[in-house]
């Protein structure tokens, strides 16, 4: 067949059944046929995607009983594998005792345990909200009504939720708040000091200098006053926009200026908190304190949605214009199964575990840019990983490359994210078990191999992960 009227998918007939079946119904649904046929008659794969059957543990199934090792791991939320009994079973009690009302125990009894494990145990008040979006928000809000002013800067690349109010907030891309410019006012974007693609030929020092000098002298100096800033929220590790890893003296800087400048300082925790650094918060990583930490993602145990905001006394003690929460905030459910991760936390060591995976990725992962010229960068922080791509010429887009990859991945038996970017990244379980880490880390090696000697061709059939 020639090479222009190959269709290669992943999945057998009922993934694909089913994919046909259910595409049309969401957001964009006539869009993914479009991007098939194009990337067909390039001839390169499409945008290639499966349907889950099962999960657990370590793993996840497709709807023809295909086995994938899970890096994608329920979108970093599913911190003691897939389907954890003891979290299930925590859940289903709490539906059984409580259903849903407000006021219920649970709620005080995991508000009591977050607070003993915030960093340096100095954020003594909890706010319960459903998801990580509304939590940032709620953040967002408490700072404003705390400090009666007005903007809030965030960073390039950030991303802090879906919501009109979080698309405004986060930083991804221009298209990322099409139509909604007009709606942008109070929030200021400030440059993020990422380890590539350094502007002006300046070294990574020299670009931290500046996003920091651009903090603190060009946004007071030039774009709005310094005393109605009220707060800088940033993520310790930029998740959503490739998995970039900040300098330290970057957050020690923003903490300096912010102390400085009487600014709140908003840590977005919802992805890389609870453990995916390899500390309990990536915070720690800096010697930084925040001022309000914002939880999500690991904290449901990956069953019931739970999130919300940690802080200072002085900040959600007494601050009666700030309001926040909704009707499923703080359900019984998910306190239930905050608790019972908590739990599992403390008696399987999840965090020493998850540093420990994270060296042994950083090992295995830390030859790739020297053996493939596809790879442009590598970063890690703990099991925050991710992998940028560069593509051999100009007729070909790096982020082909990446997607290519995850397909070459799926077709070995492992899932990852890439997200219509030139990253790929990867979320593990915290307790993985290292011979299905090093066994998924091998086979997404096989791909890059296989990609820098055949390009973006289907190619020959990849090897299966054991045990399919």
């Amino acid at each position: 067949m020639d090479k222009k009227q190959q269709r290669h998918v992943i999945g057998g007939p009922q993934t694909q059944a089913m994919l046909e079946r259910g595409i049309p119904l969401f957001r964009n649904g006539l869009r993914y046929a479009r991007e098939m046929e194009r990337a067909n008659q390039r001839g390169y794969r499409g945008p290639n995607q499966i349907v889950i059957s099962k999960a657990e543990g370590d793993f996840i199934w497709d709807l023809d009983g295909k086995r994938y090792i899970d890096f994608q791991n329920g979108w970093a939320t599913n911190p003691v594998g897939n389907c954890h009994p003891e979290v299930l079973a925590a859940v289903e009690e709490a539906n059984r005792t409580y259903g849903f009302h407000y006021d219920h125990p649970l709620r005080y009894e995991l508000a009591e345990k977050l607070i003993t494990i915030m960093p340096n145990q100095a954020l003594p008040r909890f706010s319960f909200e459903v998801s990580g979006t509304e939590a940032a928000e709620s953040a967002v809000h408490a700072a404003l009504c705390y400090t009666q002013r007005r903007y809030l800067i965030t960073f390039s690349s950030s991303f802090h939720g879906q919501s009109l109010g979080t698309k405004l907030m986060s930083g991804l891309d221009g298209d990322y708040n099409r139509y909604m410019e007009a709606w942008t006012g109070g929030v200021i974007k400030a440059p993020y000091p990422y380890s590539d693609h350094h502007p002006a030929g300046m070294d990574q020092d020299q670009y931290v200098d500046f996003c920091l000098w651009y903090l603190d002298n060009h946004i007071p100096n030039a774009m709005v006053p310094r005393d109605n800033v009220a707060a800088v929220m940033i993520e310790p590790g930029l998740a959503e926009g490739g998995n970039w890893i900040p300098a330290k003296r970057f957050l020690q800087g923003i903490r300096e200026i912010c102390d400085r400048n009487d600014w709140l300082l908003i840590i977005d925790e919802v992805l890389t908190g609870m453990g995916r650094t390899g500390k309990m918060w990536a915070t720690e990583h800096y010697d930084v304190e925040p001022d309000i930490l914002v939880v999500g993602k690991n904290l449901s145990g990956g069953i019931a949605a739970c999130a919300g905001i940690a802080a200072k006394d002085e900040i959600l003690g007494d601050n009666p214009e700030s309001s926040s929460g909704s009707t499923f905030a703080g359900t019984p459910a998910g306190c239930a199964a905050g608790l019972k991760t908590l739990e599992l936390y403390e008696r399987l060591g999840v965090v020493d575990q998850a540093a420990h995976l994270g060296r042994v990725a950083s090992d295995i992962m830390g030859q790739w840019e020297a053996r493939y010229p596809i790879v442009r960068q590598v970063r890690s922080n703990g099991l925050l990983m991710g992998v940028s791509f560069q593509s051999p010429n100009q007729e070909e887009e790096d982020g082909w490359y990446a997607r290519e990859i995850r397909s070459q991945m799926l077709d070995r038996g492992v899932w990852a994210i890439s997200d219509g970017e030139v990253n790929l990244r990867m979320y593990p379980s915290l307790i993985m078990a290292e011979d299905v880490l090093r066994e998924g880390l091998g086979l997404m090696e096989d791909a890059l191999a296989h990609v820098c000697q055949h390009g973006l061709s289907v190619g020959n059939a990849p090897r299966m992960p054991t045990g399919v």
